[in-house]
C-alpha cells in the first residue's frame, strides 16, 4: 500500500494527508476547489515548520513530505492509482454516499475505501458500493498530526483482511489504532457527545457557568480541556449532527440534543469556525473569553 488518496482538504483532510505524506506515502489530495487545496498545502507547510522548529524534522524531510503530495480537483484522476482512499468530506450522509458511489466507480477494484466519519454508519456507506468487504471507518482525531488515536470501525461486511491492513497502516503512521464495531457514534462519540450534551444542559438549566463547568472537568476529572471548550473546537454543528445520529439510531431520549445547542447552531454560533460559541474566538484561540451571552449577571447565568 503505497498510493493514498484523501478526499477533502479541510482541517481533517489536510491533517490526514500530512501524516501519510510524512510517513513516505504518495498522497493525492482531492477537493473541488483549487483555492482550498492551495490553502491546505499552506497549512501543512506551516505545521511542518513547527515540527522543524522543535528539532523533530529536518528541512529536507519537510520538503520531501510536501513533494509526496499532489493535488487534484478531479476525483476520477486523483483516485485511479490509489491503494487506499480516505474520505474526509463534510459530515453529511448524502454527500458521503455520493462520494462512495463515485469512488467505487473510479478506484481500482482492489483499493480499500475508508471514511473518516465520526458517526455515520460504515455499513450504510458500504452498501452503495460493490465492495462492502473493502469499506472501513478510519476515524482520526483532531489535530491529526498530534493525536495518536485512530478509531477503526468495522462495517457489517468489512473483511478481516481489510481490517488487518488498516490496523497495520495506522501503526506505520505512528498512530494507535483501536478496533470497534459499527453502531451509532462508535465508541469515541457515543461516550463523548452525551457528556458534552450534559454540560450544555447544565449551562442551560443555570446549574453553573461556562468557566465553572469546564474548570470542574479539567481539574476534577483531569481532562485537558473542558467539554464546552472542546465542543467549540469540534464545531457545535458537528456536535448537533452526531447527537441526532445517536438519537435517531438508538431511539433513546437520553441522546436528544439540548435545546440551547439547537438554538446556537440555528443562530450560526458554531464555535471556533464561526468566531463564537460558548467562548468568543474573534482573535483566534489565543484569546479565550466566555461569550457575552453566557457571562454571569447578578449571580446567575445569562443565556441571551
Amino acid at each position: 500500500m503505497n498510493q493514498v488518496a484523501v478526499i477533502g482538504s479541510g482541517t481533517m483532510g489536510n491533517g490526514i494527508a500530512h501524516v501519510f505524506a510524512q510517513s513516505n506515502y504518495k498522497v493525492a489530495l482531492i477537493d473541488i476547489s483549487q483555492a482550498a487545496l492551495d490553502k491546505a498545502l499552506s497549512t501543512i507547510s506551516k505545521n511542518l515548520d513547527r515540527i522543524v522548529a522543535k528539532g523533530n524534522l529536518t528541512e529536507a524531510q519537510k520538503q520531501e513530505t510536501l513533494n509526496n503530495i499532489t493535488t487534484f480537483t478531479s476525483l476520477a484522476d486523483g483516485v485511479k492509482e490509489a491503494d487506499l482512499v480516505v474520505e474526509a468530506a463534510t459530515e453529511n450522509v448524502d454527500l458521503k454516499l455520493k462520494i462512495f458511489r463515485d469512488l467505487d466507480a473510479h478506484a481500482k477494484p482492489e483499493a480499500i475505501l475508508a471514511s473518516n466519519t465520526s458517526s455515520i454508519s460504515i455499513t450504510k456507506i458500504a452498501s452503495v458500493t460493490s465492495r462492502p468487504e473493502k469499506v472501513i471507518g478510519m476515524h482520526f482525531m483532531n489535530p491529526v498530526p498530534v493525536m495518536k488515536l485512530v478509531e477503526i470501525i468495522r462495517g457489517y461486511s468489512t473483511s478481516d483482511e481489510t481490517t488487518r491492513a488498516i490496523m497495520e497502516t495506522s501503526l506505520k503512521l505512528g498512530k494507535t489504532p483501536t478496533e470497534v464495531n459499527d453502531y451509532p457514534g462508535f465508541i469515541a462519540n457515543r461516550i463523548l457527545m452525551p457528556m458534552i450534551n450534559e454540560a450544555i444542559y447544565s449551562l442551560y438549566e443555570g446549574v453553573a457557568g461556562v468557566e465553572e463547568i469546564d474548570t470542574v472537568m479539567k481539574l476534577g476529572m483531569a481532562h485537558p480541556m473542558g467539554p464546552l471548550q472542546l465542543a467549540d473546537f469540534i464545531g457545535l454543528d458537528v456536535c448537533l449532527s452526531i447527537l441526532n445520529v445517536l438519537h435517531d439510531g438508538f431511539g433513546n431520549p437520553k441522546y436528544a440534543p439540548c435545546p440551547l445547542l439547537v438554538n446556537m447552531v440555528q443562530a450560526g454560533h458554531k464555535g471556533v469556525k464561526s468566531g463564537e460559541g460558548f467562548y468568543s474566538w474573534t482573535h483566534g484561540t489565543k484569546d479565550l473569553v466566555v461569550a457575552n451571552r453566557f457571562k454571569k449577571k447578578s449571580g446567575e447565568v445569562a443565556i441571551a
